[in-house]
């Protein structure tokens, strides 16, 4: 069983920074991709962010150019710094952790919540 939690959400005005942490813990395959997910109330939960534990990483246009995602993998720990925040990117924040050779251990945390507004 895997085990993630979250840290890092809060209030921030427009064009403020946060970053967000995710520590997994539990039985973690050393092959895994870790990722940022958002989600508002009524709308399906979306991807922000995800990286290999090979460091590769993918964002959503949405997010290009102002968040970064990044890996520790000794801590098994990703974080996502966030700059040049906007309202639109107030959701609630659930780190993932996907392992491919085993899909069946996939596991969410139960989020963050980020609120941008003046």
């Amino acid at each position: 069983q895997v085990r993630l939690a979250e840290s890092g959400g809060g209030l921030v005005q427009p064009g403020g920074s946060l970053r967000l942490s995710c520590a997994a813990s539990g039985s973690i395959f050393s092959i895994n991709v870790m990722g940022w997910y958002r989600q508002t109330p009524g709308q399906q939960r979306e991807l922000v962010a995800t990286i290999t534990s090979g460091g590769i990483a993918n964002y959503a246009d949405s997010v290009k150019g102002r968040f970064t995602i990044a890996r520790d993998n000794a801590k098994n720990t990703v974080y996502l710094q966030m700059n040049s925040l906007k309202p639109e990117d107030t959701a609630v924040y659930h780190c993932k952790i996907d392992f491919p050779s085993a899909p069946s251990a996939n596991s969410w945390g139960q989020g963050t919540q980020v609120i941008v507004s003046s």
